[in-house]
């Protein structure tokens, strides 16, 4: 039986868009010759929709937007392929209490058939850690749906549903799938971009195919919302362990699979129930026999069938999630361009080149804001930036703005320095609201973890490009890029000096930063184990690393704990980002023991 994975983009709230994109993915599908076309986890609404989902109206639009895409497949001819799709719906007959979602809402699939939705069904496991506050948002379901449809044999094959994170959680779903002797089991995805998390997630589908004892197909949403990246990369494999077909990264794509299928076992009957052992609950098979029909197209390799994407290399996978990231920020908010200081350092040129390779060049504006400490080979870096790469660019030198403020308010050490980076700040902002930019912000993830950045200064903006990506990935980045443009023939969009010339902030006479940092190479290692691995004082001294810098680095993170709270969000591309990821308290009067 061929299948088709639609991984596809789809917007938060933007519930017309999305059906509309699921009539054209299955118009695509059903040329494809495929008897099965699957979408991603919340399709209809978009993911994650957070406090959404505990809004009635909202909750009643998600459940008519099913039904209309339902009725519209239908009218325009595509009712003969089994649509698995994501959406938003409630549970009834739940008392309200003190501690369930207001609503009772579901983590929803649904198969359409022939213009109606023939079974619903919900979301067993709940993530509730890293990025996820499904306790918050949902109730669990308690359904494994079944369907039988004919195969390209005439046989009837049986294809189970089960939504994410019932792939990664024992017990559930997966168990059930084999009780109920299904052939096939689909999984509708929405599952972050994490570096690594590839190798993860095949490895995951292979030992959830085997404990199934069925094919298992994964379909994982694509495209950014707010700090999150969802990379595709949607996975079949079969029911003897082999990788079938696995998509692109960071695009769009219909990925078409041919499975041999085993036929369906009349003997297993509906309603069949089991207790998950692992978390007490019960869930019960739903079955349902699709009545037959053609699904349209006959079956081709050609016409676009393709079934096997190259992986990208690890550095083009995160640079590919980082102009992800900005560009559907971008478009999805409506901004026509973005603006950003260029200073002629590695973190704006980076920032500027992902901008101009997420939305072009022409949309990209940035400013040169020279101070009386700025050095020659910043403007003339910047310009040389500007050239390869024909962005936007004005200078506006700020010695003057910067004596004004000087002359009234009389600052001098850190106040005073600090005072230049929010002049710049000051001045993204008005040529923002003057001109609908979205700003930019530059700053690393090493220096937001120190706290080395501006509050209203250079942290002022709508989105931060490279908020989760360490210093020195940074540097690797930009030699990539460049790398990337020489194998093309093209110019190297980043002028060589601005990634090999000792970082600094230029707020002061001869500044560097490390004047108050440590090298980045050893200050990385370091945030790697505090922030990301979660180590302690003691644990970190056992791994390896200086105590006093030790000492010295965790004082550095924890005090600036208030200023990542205000800062924009960006892109994650780690296992645990600033922002939805790590969350501590500001006020806190917790401090790591330091052995010795």
């Amino acid at each position: 039986m061929r299948i088709a994975l639609a991984q596809v983009n789809s917007t938060v709230g933007d519930l017309d868009r999305n059906c509309d994109a699921v009539l054209a993915w299955t118009a695509k599908a059903i040329a494809a010759g495929a008897k099965v076309v699957v979408f991603p986890e919340m399709m209809l609404t978009g993911y994650p929709v957070e406090d959404l989902a505990l809004r009635t109206s909202f909750v009643d639009a998600s459940i008519a937007a099913l039904d209309r895409t339902a009725a519209s497949l239908g009218e325009a001819g595509l009712g003969g392929i089994a649509v698995v799709v994501g959406y938003l719906d409630r549970k009834t007959g739940l008392r309200p209490r003190v501690g369930l979602p207001a609503g009772a809402p579901l983590d929803a699939a649904a198969v359409l058939f022939g213009g109606q939705v023939v079974l619903r069904s919900a979301k067993h496991h709940l993530p509730n850690y890293g990025v996820f506050d499904e306790y918050r948002h949902f109730v669990p379901g308690d359904v494994l749906p079944v369907f039988r449809i004919a195969a390209d044999s005439g046989e009837p094959v049986d294809v189970a549903v089960a939504v994410c994170e019932d792939l990664w959680q024992d017990g559930g779903p997966v168990s059930l799938t084999r009780q109920a002797g299904a052939g096939l089991l689909v999984v509708p995805n929405a599952s972050p971009y994490e570096h690594g998390k590839g190798t993860e997630r095949v490895e995951l589908c292979l030992r959830r195919g085997s404990e199934a004892g069925a094919a298992l197909a994964y379909v994982n949403l694509v495209g950014g919302q707010d700090e999150l990246v969802f990379d595709g990369d949607s996975i079949v494999v079969d029911s003897a362990g082999a990788l079938v077909a696995r998509g692109p990264q960071f695009e769009e794509a219909l990925i078409v699979a041919d499975l041999q299928l085993p036929a369906a076992n009349s003997q297993v009957t509906d309603g069949d129930c089991a207790a998950d052992a692992h978390d007490g609950t019960t869930m019960t098979i739903r079955r349902l026999t699709l009545p037959p029909a053609a699904a349209g197209g006959a079956m081709r390799q050609g016409a676009g069938v393709r079934a096997l994407w190259p992986r990208l290399d690890d550095l083009a996978e995160v640079y590919g999630a980082l102009v992800l990231g900005v560009r559907d920020y971008v478009a999805k908010n409506g901004f026509r361009s973005v603006i950003l200081a260029l200073s002629g350092g590695i973190d704006s040129a980076l920032t500027a080149t992902i901008a101009a390779d997420a939305i072009g060049p022409d949309r990209v504006h940035v400013v040169l804001m020279p101070s009386r400490y700025s050095s020659g080979h910043s403007v003339t870096d910047a310009e040389e930036l500007v050239k390869r790469q024909g962005l936007q660019a004005r200078m506006i030198p700020i010695n003057a703005i910067v004596t004004a403020f000087e002359d009234e308010l009389h600052l001098s050490g850190m106040a005073e320095e600090n005072l230049q980076a929010r002049v710049r700040g000051m001045t993204l902002m008005a040529l923002s609201n003057a001109e609908g930019h979205l700003v930019l912000t530059t700053g690393n993830k090493s220096e937001l973890a120190t706290g080395y950045s501006t509050l209203y200064g250079d942290s002022a903006g709508g989105y931060a490009p490279i908020k989760d990506v360490l210093k020195t990935l940074v540097w690797d980045l930009a030699r990539w890029r460049n790398a990337q443009a020489a194998a093309a023939g093209s110019d190297e969009p980043i002028p060589e000096n601005s990634i090999t010339k000792p970082p600094s902030a230029e707020l002061r006479p001869g500044q560097l930063d490390s004047d108050s940092l440590p090298d980045y190479a050893v200050l990385d290692a370091m945030l790697d184990d505090y922030v990301e691995k979660d180590m302690g004082a003691a644990e970190l001294i056992a791994s390896g690393h200086d105590p006093a810098l030790v000492e010295r680095v965790i004082t550095l993170v924890d005090r600036a704990e208030y200023k990542r709270r205000q800062y924009p969000p960006g892109p994650k591309i780690t296992v645990k980002n600033f922002g939805r990821d790590r969350r501590l308290p500001i006020t806190s009067r917790w401090h790591e023991p330091f052995a010795g």
